[in-house]
């Protein structure tokens, strides 16, 4: 059975593919960013209602490294509202006990950007009522990747040996190290596909399909999602007794 998993209670750890941010601005005749915008505030909403639910963690995928591909208008506009989101929202976090965390690969992002994200994780590492992982230049592939390659560094160096190479050794060289698995991944928008998320840690993870696109996906819809999981029976690959 996966680290922290209990399969008799509700989900500890939450993640959610944020998808349907730029139909909903089309469906309403506004551009793509006009969208993103609204997904941003939605997480708010989503995040305060997490303590009521009993979530302690939740994983948001914010932008992927196959995200790079859109257009340079809508990059652009990505991150320069991530950037506002946090310098808007860190007193917020702080003070409500939201211990904030960011995963990916942070060299191709912009020095403003990692600078705003390596200060809230060093002013909310303390925190521990709600842990928030915000998945940033991100993929799954390139999270083991990297890994492999942290660890093959270790074992060039002498500090571990062949013989030490197991899943939980390789699983200390990921991005969510500290993290318990994920027991829910949601995607909204009704799209039916994982997108490169947590590919390593969702191996046991339910998973939640639904077609509410993000900007109108509430909390008391995300209430029902967590209902809907609670009447699972999660056997980790065992059997019924």
């Amino acid at each position: 059975m996966p680290k922290d998993a209990d399969p008799k209670t509700g989900p500890a750890h939450v993640a959610i593919i944020m998808d349907g941010n730029g139909r909903w601005a089309q469906q309403r005749g506004r551009p793509r960013l006009f969208g993103h915008h609204a997904g941003a505030r939605r997480v708010r909403e989503i995040l305060e209602s997490c303590p009521d639910l009993d979530v302690k963690y939740l994983t948001l995928f914010a932008f992927s490294t196959e995200n790079w591909k859109r257009t340079q208008t809508e990059v652009a506009g990505l991150m320069a509202l991530f950037r506002k989101y946090l310098i808007r929202e860190a007193q917020e976090l702080f003070e409500s006990g939201v211990c904030v965390r960011f995963i990916g690969d942070r060299m191709r992002l912009d020095e403003k950007l990692v600078s705003l994200m390596d200060e809230l994780e060093l002013r909310t590492a303390q925190n521990d009522r709600v842990h928030l992982t915000v998945a940033l230049n991100y993929g799954g592939r390139d999270e083991v990747t990297r890994a492999a390659k942290r660890l093959a560094y270790e074992i060039e160096q002498g500090r571990l040996s062949y013989a030490d190479v197991d899943a939980e050794t390789l699983s200390r060289f990921l991005d969510t190290h500290v993290l318990p698995d994920p027991d829910l991944v949601i995607r909204t928008s009704g799209e039916a596909r994982i997108s490169n998320f947590l590919l390593w840690q969702s191996a046991y993870s339910e998973y939640e399909f639904v077609d509410t696109l993000w900007p109108d996906f509430t909390a008391a819809e995300f209430a029902e999602v967590l209902a809907n999981y609670n009447r699972r029976e999660r056997r980790f690959g065992a059997v019924r007794a």
